[in-house]
């Protein structure tokens, strides 16, 4: 089912909107929440768009990881259980974004709706 493949994207994309407004980006915020919805347009440029930006968004996660250990290590503070949470929700992010290149997928996806009419 193409939906099964789709949910693990909006689950990434809003909880990096979630970490967005934890430092009160609400621009950001909003794009998280918003982009999502671009799913539901069955367009070929739709696809390698939310690709891009789940990809972004796995290495905001990646350098956020990074910066909280170098901080947490530096202060003498542990850091292992935070590494191994935020490093699950980058693989989680990459994961979500591998999806969307499944076939299923790009069958939805691979026509403009114009072309789908003939």
């Amino acid at each position: 089912m193409t939906l099964l493949r789709l949910i693990p994207f909006i689950l990434a994309s809003l909880v990096l909107g979630a970490h967005f407004l934890r430092d009160g980006l609400v621009v950001l915020v909003a794009v998280c929440a918003l982009l999502p919805f671009l799913l539901l347009v069955r367009r070929r440029w739709v696809l390698p768009l939310l690709q891009v930006y789940i990809l972004v968004g796995a290495l905001v996660w990646a350098q956020t990881t990074y910066a909280l250990v170098r901080s947490r290590g530096a202060e003498g503070e542990p850091w292992t259980r935070m590494f191994l949470i935020l490093g699950g929700v980058t693989v989680f992010t990459l994961w979500a974004g591998y999806l969307l290149r499944s076939q299923r997928v790009r069958e939805r996806y691979t026509r403009d709706s114009g072309e789908m009419d003939r």
